[in-house]
């Protein structure tokens, strides 16, 4: 029997700043206002616009502030609220000495000098660290596709530190976000990874398709079963997202085609960031994985698949809320053993315990909580 899960963890040690506040209304505008002002600065020319643009949003993003004098002027500080401004090389702004006055942008394009906006991070809340572990523990896959895991040697330290080695191979590929939100797998004793393929290049008439990655590992069990695993976090709801995620819903189905074509077996699985609307049974922009007829299955269509109490994965766990997926090639329907929705480190955003589920008794409010996301397992007899 071999067990495959899921678990979007939200970062295992650090976290930016601005995705770790209660009220997305708030982090939200300070991710726009980094993504826009690291773009501007990679444009040739900086016209008098764009430098205005560029003294707005280094404000709005608390590297600069208003002084008593209401001048534009940089923060000294060690432990800034949102973001760093790095310099490398050539000079990118002045300070005048007279305080009265404000910052000058004096680069006059990308070839001035080399620096970017970096977002500051503080660390996860250590209980929260310890029950996304105990989740892991608990579900106990053979192979674990986490989402949002910092980087490789954070997952290599989790694993040796908090699950006492519990996977023999760790890795992560880095993808498209800058943000640290990148897809790791972990396989146990006795599977081995044979090959890994990344998809950061994928584009379509529309350009970039993977907000992260959708990388390709391909997985050896002990009995010598290979199974390709395709892990994915797809464009989130922020500003809808839906055509981006349809899109990416395209692709990841032209990858599976090609796979299922070479008669392999397939599994899709993470964060699709969208689910049903009520009275449906599929998400609208992940059409692509199940129509014409697919050569997928959604774990949700299974009868042994349990969802518990509730239908969705993510905060009150409502249907529109079932964000998590797995998917099966039909190679693997009648391999398909048993799974549920694992919802014992989620509190959410409710002020109070939930009481539709089980919850682990450390966990004192959503702060603590492993995620705001349910794991989701699968056992398969391969």
């Amino acid at each position: 029997m071999v067990r495959i899960a899921s678990f979007n963890v939200e970062n295992l040690f650090a976290r930016p700043k601005a995705m770790d506040l209660n009220d997305w209304d708030e982090g939200e505008p300070i991710l726009d206002a980094y993504r826009e002002v690291n773009e501007i600065m990679q444009q040739a020319n900086y016209t008098p616009a764009r430098k205005d643009r560029m003294l707005a949003l280094l404000e709005q993003l608390d590297i600069y502030y208003r002084n008593a004098h209401g001048a534009l002027r940089r923060r000294d500080t060690q432990d800034p609220q949102w973001a760093w401004l790095r310099k490398n090389r050539g000079s990118f702004d002045r300070e005048p000495q007279d305080t009265t006055m404000g910052m000058e942008i004096i680069a006059n394009g990308r070839a001035d000098w080399i620096g970017w906006v970096e977002l500051a991070k503080e660390p996860v809340n250590e209980i929260s660290t310890r029950m996304t572990a105990r989740v892991i523990r608990e579900i106990n896959a053979d192979i674990l596709c986490l989402v949002e895991a910092e980087d490789r040697p954070s997952l290599v330290r989790f694993n040796a530190e908090l699950l006492n080695g519990q996977y023999s191979q760790v890795l992560l590929v880095d993808g498209n976000d800058e943000r640290g939100i990148d897809l790791g797998i972990l396989v146990a004793d006795g599977f081995s990874i044979q090959s890994i393929k990344t998809n950061v290049y994928a584009r379509d008439a529309e350009g970039e398709i993977f907000s992260r990655d959708c990388p390709q590992y391909e997985v050896r069990t002990p009995n010598g079963t290979v199974v390709h695993m395709l892990l994915n976090h797809f464009k989130s709801q922020s500003g809808g997202g839906g055509d981006k995620r349809a899109r990416q819903a395209a692709e990841v189905r032209r990858i599976v085609e090609g796979l299922v074509a070479a008669n392999k077996h397939v599994v899709v699985l993470g964060d699709f960031n969208e689910g049903p609307h009520a009275g449906a049974t599929q998400a609208v922009n992940l059409a692509a994985l199940y129509t014409n007829p697919s050569p997928l299955i959604d774990c949700y269509s299974l009868p042994a698949f349990d969802t518990g109490p509730r239908p969705g994965t993510f905060d009150s766990c409502g249907l529109s809320n079932r964000l998590d997926y797995i998917f099966l090639s039909q190679s693997l329907g009648p391999k398909f053993q048993g799974g549920e929705v694992f919802r014992k480190g989620l509190w959410g955003t409710r002020k109070t315990r939930p009481t539709d589920w089980e919850t682990y008794p450390e966990m004192q409010n959503g702060n603590q909580a492993a995620s705001d996301h349910s794991a989701v397992r699968i056992d398969l007899d391969i």
